[in-house]
């Protein structure tokens, strides 16, 4: 992976493939995580919740149709 399979810093529309591009730039250490939160206009909070997403269900567990199924009670 390199930066050039990461989502354009204009993305708005963030499909599941996106999410996982920039959680695995973040884990692999393409990128600090300091900097992709403001290259993407992300929060801390909404880029933990797709990294515990990840952890415990798998890149599945991003799209928008699957958040119920995997949503902690």
């Amino acid at each position: 992976m390199t930066r050039a399979d990461l989502p354009p810093k204009t993305t708005k529309r963030w499909v599941a493939s996106r999410k996982a591009s920039v959680v695995r730039g973040v884990l692999y250490g393409l990128l600090p995580q300091g900097e992709a939160l403001r290259l993407y206009g992300l929060s801390e909070e909404e880029f933990r919740s797709w990294v515990a997403a990840v952890a415990d269900h798998g890149e599945e567990a991003l799209k928008t149709t699957q958040l119920k199924k995997f949503r902690k009670p």
